[in-house]
């Protein structure tokens, strides 16, 4: 049976906007937005195309967040569906965006629909942030909506960004943070010399091998009641001129930290600093920072959408901080409590990526019943 939400998600999953193009998709939502009595802005700028809108204008203010754009589909011949043309078969719409996050966006439109027909003078405000620049840089995006609406004082309460986050099935798991990410390229000095005469010679794999060893093996952290401990990892070593008969110049390796709230940038960087050094390296290192970590402890807002989620579903949702980054690192710098919360996550990114459209009215349920919640 088609639904207002399937026909909004196959809607959208017709507009092929891979990152940073929207193709349309935001004026398709801004169109009904503006039906229902938001105001809309479009906030443009480096080709990537956002919009915030707001009904109301009293506190508290609840946002829904979320990006158009989507990743790219790959070759057409390994979809068994056109990505791009939405498809349901055996009772799953198949299409780019599908789970990632085009369904998301549509329940929550939805929801706000049917919360305003039946609240029309509610209490509170209720706002929509969406970009078309997730799913690439992140640089022209959310952040900037944020820098706008911060610079003017207008700040949300609450956050839920419609992020696919259920991992067996719908409901199972909320976001309540997220780790921080931060990466360093490591350049090791050498001396460069004929492999026969290693005395001439000064060999940085030899060198950075036992700091490598230290870093790898290393207890950065213990996590807390909500995150695990922080990770290292070693993504690339590059070194060598190809020849076998060459002691390398220098070693170039690239590394990740993803770190909770139980450490921070700075401590990170001083003791990879402090180990480094204590191995006598000849070295520098360039350092970068695509996230910080957030974290909505148990409260008002984890409350909500957990009771909400288990008067639609009858489950117990699990509070999770484990994953990759989102657009939540941007929205938790002004607003005090976000979550992350949206469909199964099995196919994101994947050929074939598909959503059960039996999960889409209680996913827009759940929205609603969290609106209704705040919004008393």
């Amino acid at each position: 049976m088609t639904t207002s939400v399937l026909s909004l998600v196959e809607d959208l999953i017709r507009r092929p906007s891979v990152t940073p193009v929207d193709e349309g998709c935001q004026a398709l939502l801004i169109d009904r937005l503006t039906a229902l009595g938001f105001a809309c802005e479009t906030v443009e700028g480096g080709g990537v195309v956002n919009f915030w809108a707001r009904r109301g204008s009293a506190g508290p203010l609840v946002v829904f967040a979320g990006h158009t754009d989507v990743v790219p589909a790959g070759p057409r011949e390994h979809w068994n569906t056109d990505p791009f043309v939405p498809t349901v078969i055996d009772g799953m719409l198949y299409g780019r965006g599908a789970a990632d996050m085009k369904s998301s966006i549509a329940a929550f439109l939805v929801a706000a629909e049917e919360f305003v027909a039946h609240h029309p003078e509610h209490p509170g405000s209720i706002g929509l942030l969406i970009t078309s620049d997730e799913e690439g840089p992140a640089v022209h995006g959310t952040v900037k909506v944020c820098d706008m609406l911060a610079a003017r004082g207008e700040t949300p309460d609450y956050c839920i960004v419609g992020e696919p986050t259920s991992s067996a099935q719908l409901g199972d798991t909320i976001k309540n943070g997220r780790r921080g990410s931060v990466s360093g390229r490591l350049t090791v000095k050498g001396i460069q010399g004929h492999v026969a005469y290693p005395e001439k010679a000064r060999n940085p794999i030899h060198q950075a091998a036992p700091a490598l060893a230290e870093l790898a093996a290393a207890e950065w952290d213990r996590g807390n009641e909500y995150f695990p401990p922080t990770t290292f990892q070693i993504s690339n070593f590059h070194s060598g001129t190809g020849a076998t008969n060459v002691v390398p110049g220098e070693a170039v390796i690239d590394f990740n930290f993803r770190f909770s709230t139980a450490s921070t940038v700075e401590t990170l960087k001083t003791r990879v600093h402090d180990i480094l050094d204590r191995h006598g390296l000849e070295y520098g290192i360039e350092w970068s920072v695509s996230g910080l970590p957030f974290l909505t402890p148990r409260g008002t807002l984890c409350t909500a959408l957990s009771e909400a989620i288990a008067a639609e579903l009858g489950i117990e949702a699990e509070l999770s901080t484990t994953g990759g980054t989102s657009d939540g690192r941007f929205i938790a710098r002004i607003c005090p409590q976000v979550v992350e919360f949206g469909p199964v996550n099995a196919t994101i990114h994947k050929v074939n990526e598909c959503i059960a459209v039996d999960s889409l009215e209680p996913l827009k349920n759940i929205y609603r019943r969290t609106l209704e919640a705040l919004l008393r």
